[in-house]
């Protein structure tokens, strides 16, 4: 499964598009970003929950994206002379990491939404071994997936046949394209249980007026929004290119591929931001990691299976 995602193409003796420098400037910063996060978890002993295993792949799946999108820049302008190998090279990092963004994110809903359904079993059932396997065989399915262009599933000996993703063919990119749609259908369809469980949720609490039980409140209504910012700008950054992917062909102008597949390339950059700001753990290493303390307006709550 992946989501559309190599760059738009380009000729490699042209002259360098201001759109290109934006993508390649996009993948530094996400690539930064995104280390900076993975440094976090990596050295935080405390930040070793499933949860957080998740949030390191989505993590490593965007800075594998952002240095693609470095690589492509570099294959198309700086390599002298053209190779083809490194084109496909670099467009299948590009298919390999945005789909193991996608399904990384995929595995966070899933998450969330179990950590509400079986809230009483939910940390005996989701060991940190069980899900570091859940995401091993997830990256081997995304690593096949950046294959494909290498395999034949490429344009560069009929160029008629080119999508606006080069070097795929529009054949392949609508294959790809309709499989994102189903994914995040998924995701949305597993969103809309978690709000029916939280809604639920939150009726009990009302009934019982219970300390710890409003602490879990805020601790589901926290995940839940977070969760919500999280599909919100997923779906606002990729659904325009993924339908356009669907639609247009190498014929359409390049300024509409660009004008689509640079804020779909945000994503990568939004996802760190929305964890670094909202979950309380990542802040705080964040903050210890920088200034060697933690400011005395942080939580004391311990987390629970509702936190993102």
């Amino acid at each position: 499964s992946a989501g559309p995602s190599v760059a738009p193409g380009g000729d490699n003796g042209a002259a360098v598009s201001p759109w290109d420098i934006a993508l390649c400037a996009t993948g530094t910063a996400v690539a930064g970003e995104n280390a900076l996060v993975l440094a976090v978890l990596f050295y935080t002993p405390s930040l070793r929950a499933p949860m957080f295993l998740l949030i390191g792949s989505l993590a490593l799946a965007d800075l594998l994206a952002g240095l693609g999108l470095v690589a492509n820049f570099a294959v198309r302008y700086l390599l002298r002379p053209p190779s083809e190998a490194a084109e496909l090279g670099a467009a299948g990092l590009l298919l390999a990491a945005f789909s193991a963004s996608v399904c990384s994110l995929l595995a966070i809903t899933v998450d969330r939404y179990l950590s509400l359904y079986n809230a009483l079993t939910y940390h005996s059932e989701r060991t940190l071994g069980f899900t570091c396997a859940m995401v091993l065989l997830m990256w081997l399915l995304c690593l096949g997936v950046g294959l494909l262009p290498l395999l034949g599933w490429n344009c560069l000996r009929e160029p008629s046949a080119c999508s606006i993703l080069r070097p795929v063919t529009k054949d392949n990119a609508a294959v790809l394209a309709v499989t994102f749609l189903l994914l995040f259908a998924l995701m949305m369809q597993l969103y809309l249980q978690i709000c029916k469980i939280a809604f639920r949720h939150a009726q009990q609490i009302a009934v019982q007026h219970q300390f710890i039980a409003t602490a879990q409140a805020t601790s589901t209504r926290k995940g839940l929004s977070t969760l919500s910012l999280i599909l919100g700008t997923f779906a606002l950054c990729w659904i325009p290119f993924a339908i356009y992917s669907l639609v247009a062909d190498s014929s359409y102008p390049a300024v509409y591929t660009y004008s689509l597949a640079l804020p779909a390339t945000c994503n990568s950059l939004i996802n760190p931001i929305i964890y670094a700001f909202r979950n309380p753990d990542i802040q705080k290493s964040l903050w210890l990691a920088c200034c060697g303390c933690v400011p005395s307006t942080f939580s004391s709550r311990p987390r629970t299976s509702s936190d993102v």
